[in-house]
């Protein structure tokens, strides 16, 4: 598939990677239906970005917000075929805190969002590309994925992050084994640090002291690196059933 024949639903896709992602995919020709809670940026990033680019207000870990804005997708667009799953919290919290055990809410509210949320896009797209008339190679779809490098490595304190984003990677292959059966990839992305509205809200030296711990470049990631990945992945068709660390070497310590 070339990237400008691309017809995305991007989860997240207001702010961050997903926000980098919409922007990549536009302007290489593709279209992006943004999925995503926060309005007014979606809306303006639609509006700043023109026909290629449309908002949908999506709940992922909801069926019949998914489905609408599948819809949506397929009624300004015509079809899909790629679902790129960059919608996620990053909620902290230890399994004993200072008042005891942490809410049981707490951790169900993450995995909602992070691993529920990406298997209710996921199979909801999937259907959808089934019906694709397919390109070079029987392809009629892509899925890609994004975890973290805290599926490996989770921190003390990211029990349900960690849970959450080694859920994806766990569903990787078996979702690509079934998925290659309808014309479908799919593919994970687990990035390190990177620039994102959740590490724009710590302290300028906390930042730069997160950049320091990444073997190479010595620095956080852009946003804009995770968006290059996911424009290859599009288009690499041997790529499948593969989790790819987008990571600068980094490995998290406990804390």
């Amino acid at each position: 598939m070339k990237v400008k024949d691309c017809i995305a639903v991007v989860t997240g896709g207001a702010s961050g990677l997903g926000e980098a992602t919409v922007r990549a995919l536009v302007s290489c020709g593709g279209r992006a239906c943004m999925f995503d809670l926060q309005d007014e940026k979606g809306e303006a990033l639609a509006k700043e970005l023109g026909k290629g680019a449309i908002y949908a207000h999506v709940d992922v870990a909801d069926e019949k917000s998914v489905q609408a804005g599948i819809n949506k997708a397929k009624e300004t667009f015509g079809g899909i075929n790629a679902a790129i799953n960059c919608a996620g919290i990053g909620v902290m919290g230890k399994l004993i805190g200072k008042n005891g055990p942490t809410p049981l809410d707490h951790f169900k509210k993450v995995l909602d969002v992070n691993l529920i949320g990406v298997i209710n896009v996921t199979r909801l797209a999937v259907e959808q590309m089934m019906k694709n008339e397919p390109f070079e190679d029987g392809e009629k779809g892509v899925v890609i994925n994004t975890a973290s490098v805290a599926a490996f490595e989770g921190q003390i304190g990211q029990v349900a992050y960690s849970a959450s984003k080694g859920g994806i990677v766990g569903i990787n292959l078996p979702l690509a084994r079934e998925c290659s059966e309808y014309g479908v990839r799919v593919n994970t992305i687990a990035p390190g640090i990177f620039e994102t509205p959740m590490m724009a809200s710590l302290p300028e030296k906390v930042r730069a002291a997160l950049g320091q711990m990444v073997p190479f470049p010595k620095r956080l990631g852009y946003p804009s690196e995770f968006a290059q990945l996911v424009l290859h992945l599009i288009e690499n068709i041997m790529i499948n059933g593969e989790v790819i660390r987008l990571d600068g070497a980094i490995r998290m310590q406990p804390k």
